[in-house]
């Protein structure tokens, strides 16, 4: 990424949208303090998100509390033998206390749908279900900065909208989100503001999602509409047709 300014505030919520290859997941696992830039700083909290920071134990410790990803493929986030035990992993790393604990995984196996599952391997579940699982184990966590890379990618109608609720009633509490996405049609529910990332891997545009959705033209231009060819069958020829991605409710 290259000339990134920018600024997500407390409560938030903020979607960052572009073709593959532009840098949304790299500005996440930078968020994240995974990676470090080679020019430029992250801040967070007040304070500059470096490696050196990052070695502080005490400081480290209270960034991933705060702080929580949930990545793409759920396969990298999912290591332990049982759904139970990869949601409060998180909760146990850090310190919380069991009774605590117990009360986080009951809530969050409730609010997905998991309850049933918590004593099954996640290798055997569906994808629906690992995600699910990720996104419960962070959850677990209670962060105040919720990062999501592509959250509903591969999913069915229903887990889909389940997970954007629950999205949404986290950032009604107070957490923040950042969204990495290619989906569209959910932008408008889980942003306030939306950033398009160009092949430059930079921002090239940023708006409301009702701005972003309703420029065609924009959204074409990098990657981000399905054109098909549409046969006529009298005129016996074809042309590009572009879906409306403006979701209503």
């Amino acid at each position: 990424m290259r000339e990134v300014d920018l600024t997500v505030e407390q409560g938030a919520k903020v979607a960052v949208i572009g073709a593959n290859g532009t840098g949304k997941s790299t500005l996440l696992s930078m968020l994240d303090a995974l990676i470090f830039p080679d020019r430029g700083s992250v801040k967070a909290f007040g304070r500059n998100l470096d490696e050196k920071m990052l070695n502080d134990a005490d400081f480290s410790r209270v960034f991933r509390r705060r702080v929580g990803l949930v990545f793409q493929n759920p396969d990298t986030q999912l290591f332990c033998p049982t759904v139970k035990e990869d949601i409060i992993f998180g909760p146990l790393q850090l310190r919380v206390r069991s009774p605590d604990v117990a009360k986080r995984l009951e809530k969050v196996a409730t609010e997905l749908k998991l309850t049933a599952l918590l004593d099954r391997s996640p290798y055997q579940l569906s994808i629906g279900e690992k995600k699910k699982v990720a996104i419960a184990s962070v959850l677990a966590i209670q962060p105040e900065v919720l990062l999501l890379d592509e959250p509903t990618a591969g999913l069915d109608p229903q887990t889909t909208r389940d997970i954007i609720d629950i999205l949404i009633a986290e950032n009604r509490s107070g957490t923040t989100l950042v969204t990495a996405t290619h989906d569209l049609h959910i932008v408008e529910e889980i942003a306030d503001t939306v950033h398009i990332f160009g092949e430059g891997k930079n921002i090239i545009h940023s708006a409301p999602p009702d701005e972003v959705l309703s420029d065609q033209p924009l959204l074409q231009s990098h990657n981000l509409v399905h054109i098909h060819r549409h046969r006529h069958k009298d005129a016996g020829v074809s042309h590009a047709h572009q879906h409306d991605i403006k979701h209503h409710h």
